[in-house]
């Protein structure tokens, strides 16, 4: 896809939207594990993995956003028409991700229990929890490497090979799920199996394509090493997203302590509902993908009004593409929630959630979409210490002061809404700042 030059609108578009259906079909598949506890395993059962979801989250978004450093760097260098360095980036990523792996294993392993109580998980759900997080962690190495190669291929403009490979190893998942928790009866253990089986068939879907690759792109398992240059560049990106996405997540360690207060069937609606939030989410985030992509390749070109017209229509379309799905859920609530339990107290905590939080998730696309677009710029630490403190610090507070005084379900479920308005506002103060100034140094930049 040439990101350089023509029409932007449709290019975004059709690179988003196999992004997004990516990222949906890989939700809509770990639903599964939801889906198929919730209604083959009981109400306990999904009250533990909706406990393990906060920590979960802490390390998936890790992740996501370590990877957005390789794709942004990959596609400066496409900008830039540097292609010679390319291929020693390609290695240097793939080999730090899989030091990245391993280590986030060992750390999991450590973390899982401390976390899991101090979030104040029910001790009648909490031998399960631990036995789902585990073995779920066993996975994560392989989520890193198919994260970091889905981030090279998409650098070039490719986002419909990672979304086949998702499906084949999605409908895996959901055989293996169905098989494992129906037939051999093994409840968590079963769907975090098939969880870690289907990571290990999209890691090597994604591997395998870069190792038949015999340009600039490819990847050759004697060539694996680091270049701590390159590494810099991709880390100078990756770190701060990668933070703010972890301690994003840590808030919602923090929020499920309050959800735990409720009960096992708030823990097991507020699991289910969490699913239509990452489905609309991923449309949002989808959008922001296509920024920092397009947004690195056009500012490694040196055209800066191109880069404002790309964050105006990936806000655009990030905010209007989410609420529709949003209010599709909206109008099918109940069938929608009847998907995953047929237990009326949990269904009742799940459309609170679902009208308190999934309604308004376009606005999710605020502060991602001006995000990626920092950081398409080089600009990566500001937006992640404003989301830090409009996410994390502010919900600390929401809990202790607004939540105290009105300790509701849905006052709870209000902070997420707040912190959203508030972070996005913060980070767009930032963007139009810095694009005034890199428009006044380009003013004044004397010729040559």
């Amino acid at each position: 896809m040439d990101m350089l030059n023509g029409g932007l609108a449709g290019k975004l578009i059709l690179f988003s939207i196999p992004l997004a259906f990516s990222s949906i079909l890989q939700q809509l598949f770990n639903s599964a594990d939801v889906a198929v506890v919730g209604r083959f395993a009981g109400d306990q059962a999904l009250a533990a993995v909706g406990s393990c979801v906060a920590l979960v989250g802490i390390f998936v978004n890790l992740i996501v956003g370590l990877a957005v450093g390789p794709n942004a760097a990959l596609a400066n260098l496409i900008g830039q028409k540097n292609r010679g360095k390319i291929n020693s980036m390609v290695h240097t990523i793939l080999t730090f991700g899989a030091v990245l792996g391993i280590a986030l294993l060992v750390i999991g392993m450590m973390v899982a229990r401390r976390i899991l109580v101090a979030s104040g998980t029910p001790e009648t759900v909490l031998d399960q929890a631990l036995l789902y997080i585990r073995i779920y962690f066993v996975g994560i190495p392989f989520m890193v490497a198919y994260n970091f190669g889905a981030a090279i291929v998409r650098s070039y403009g490719d986002t419909r090979r990672p979304m086949y490979y998702l499906i084949v190893s999605g409908v895996l998942n959901v055989i293996l799920n169905l098989l494992l928790v129906i037939g051999f009866h093994l409840g968590v253990a079963g769907v975090a199996i098939a969880t870690v089986i289907s990571n290990v068939v999209s890691t090597f879907l994604i591997i395998s394509h870069l190792y038949q690759r015999n340009d600039e792109f490819s990847f050759r398992f004697d060539r694996m090493r680091i270049d701590i240059n390159e590494l810099k560049k991709v880390l100078a990106i990756g770190i701060p997203a990668g933070i703010q996405g972890a301690i994003f997540s840590v808030s919602n360690v923090f929020i499920q302590s309050g959800i735990n207060m409720f009960g096992e069937s708030a823990i097991a609606g507020s699991s289910l509902a969490l699913n239509f939030e990452y489905f609309t989410y991923d449309i949002a985030n989808a959008f922001a993908q296509a920024a920092v992509t397009f947004t690195s390749q056009n500012f490694g070109a040196g055209n800066l009004k191109r880069c404002k017209k790309i964050f105006w229509l990936c806000l655009a379309f990030g905010f209007g593409f989410t609420e529709i799905l949003s209010i599709i859920f909206m109008i099918w609530d109940d069938f929608f929630v009847s998907i995953y339990t047929v237990s009326e107290a949990v269904a009742v905590y799940g459309l609170i959630r679902m009208h308190h939080v999934c309604s308004l998730e376009g606005l999710t696309a605020t502060y991602e979409v001006e995000s990626a677009a920092l950081r398409g710029m080089d600009k990566s630490l500001e937006p992640s210490i404003i989301t830090i403190l409009g996410t994390v610090v502010f919900r600390l507070i929401w809990l202790v002061t607004v939540f105290r005084m009105f300790p509701t379900y849905g006052m709870l479920m209000n902070v997420y809404v707040v912190s959203w308005i508030l972070t996005g506002g913060a980070i767009f103060v930032v963007y139009v700042l810095y694009m005034r100034k890199l428009e006044w140094q380009i003013q004044w930049k004397p010729s040559k």
